[in-house]
C-alpha cells in the first residue's frame, strides 16, 4: 500500500492538485482555441520547432522517418516546413475540437461522390483516415450525412483522456475504444448501414497485427479493416485532409480501395500501400513523430532481411 493511499490527506491533496492542474489546462486550450484558425497554426508550428530542438527522443524519430521515405521516393528535402506542420496536426485538431462549425466551413471537399455511392449500396461503409493533415475534420464532414462509429485508443494519461474526449464528442459520432466490445459495436453499425472509422497508420496491439511493409520497412499493421470490410461486401474508402495555407482550412479527397483480400497479411500490405499514397499527398504533413516502426509487447518479433 502506497503512503498516499495511506493517508487520505495525501490522496485528497493529489487528487486536489490533479484537478487544478486540469482546469488550468481545459482553461489554456480553451483559449487557444478561440483564436483564428491562422493564429492557432502559427502556435502550432511553433511549438512544433520547440519539441524538434528541444527533445533528441523527438528528433531520432522524426528526422529518420521523414528522411527515409523522401530520399526513396526522391522528392524534396523540407524538414522544417514538416517540422512545422508536426505541431499544426496537433493545433489543427484541437481548433477543430473546439470549432466544428467553423472548421466545417473551412473544409473544400472532393470526391464525394465517391462516398456517396460507396454508402448507397447499403452495406455501411469503412473509413480510412491516416494521421495528416486536418484529420480530425474527416469524420465531422461525414457526420454531416450519416452515423459513423469511430474506433480510438483512450491515453494511458487520464487527464489527456478525458480533454481528447471531450474535444472529440460530436452529434452522429460515437467512439468505441480497441477493444473486443469496441469491434463488436463497430460490426453491428455496418450492418445497420453506417459508417465506421479506423485510424490505419496506428500500431497495433500485440497479438493483433501482423508485419508487413510501409515505406520498405516492416511495420506491425491491423488487418482489421479487411476483416470488418470483408464480412459484407462493405466498400473501403480512404481519406486525407490536405492542409491548405495558413488559416484558409484543408483539402478533403477520397479513394475508394479495391476490395482487400481474404488473406490477413496480403490485405494488410494493401493496405500499407493505400496509406503510402496517402502519405505521398502531403508529405510534410503526416505525423513522422509516431513510431509507426515499433514493436508493441507480445507480438512476434518481424522478419529479418
Amino acid at each position: 500500500m502506497s503512503k498516499a493511499s495511506r493517508n487520505p490527506h495525501t490522496a485528497s491533496g493529489i487528487e486536489y492538485h490533479w484537478g487544478v492542474r486540469k482546469l488550468l489546462l481545459k482553461l489554456c486550450l480553451n483559449a487557444i482555441a478561440a483564436l483564428p484558425l491562422a493564429l492557432v497554426q502559427a502556435i502550432g508550428a511553433f511549438l512544433g520547432m520547440l519539441a524538434y530542438v528541444g527533445s533528441k527522443q523527438y528528433r531520432s524519430l522524426f528526422r529518420p522517418q521523414y528522411e527515409a521515405v523522401v530520399q526513396a521516393r526522391k522528392l524534396p528535402l523540407k524538414l522544417w516546413e514538416a517540422i512545422r506542420a508536426s505541431g499544426m496536426l496537433f493545433s489543427d485538431s484541437l481548433w477543430i475540437w473546439r470549432n466544428p462549425k467553423k472548421a466545417l466551413k473551412l473544409v473544400e471537399v472532393q470526391n464525394w461522390d465517391v462516398v456517396e455511392a460507396a454508402i448507397g449500396e447499403g452495406h455501411g461503409l469503412v473509413m480510412l483516415t491516416p494521421h495528416l493533415g486536418g484529420f480530425e475534420i474527416i469524420p465531422r464532414v461525414l457526420a454531416q450525412h450519416f452515423p459513423a462509429t469511430i474506433l480510438y485508443r483512450p491515453s494511458r494519461q487520464e487527464w489527456l483522456n478525458e480533454v481528447v474526449e471531450e474535444g472529440r464528442a460530436y452529434p452522429n459520432m460515437h467512439f468505441v475504444p480497441t477493444n473486443l466490445n469496441g469491434v463488436r459495436q463497430m460490426t453491428r453499425a455496418l450492418t445497420r448501414g453506417e459508417a465506421i472509422g479506423i485510424l490505419p497508420d496506428q500500431v497495433p496491439s500485440g497479438g493483433e497485427g501482423v508485419w508487413v511493409p510501409f515505406f520498405g520497412r516492416p511495420a506491425y499493421t491491423t488487418p482489421l479493416p479487411a476483416r470488418l470490410a470483408n464480412r459484407n461486401n462493405t466498400p473501403v474508402v480512404m481519406f486525407t485532409a490536405k492542409r491548405k495555407g495558413l488559416g484558409q482550412g484543408w483539402l478533403m479527397q477520397a479513394t475508394r480501395l479495391t476490395p482487400l483480400s481474404e488473406d490477413a497479411n496480403t490485405a494488410a500490405a494493401e493496405l500499407n500501400i493505400a496509406i503510402e499514397n496517402s502519405v505521398l499527398v502531403a508529405p510534410e504533413q503526416f505525423i513522422w513523430s509516431y513510431n509507426r516502426y515499433k514493436h508493441p509487447a507480445g507480438a512476434e518479433l518481424p522478419p529479418s532481411n
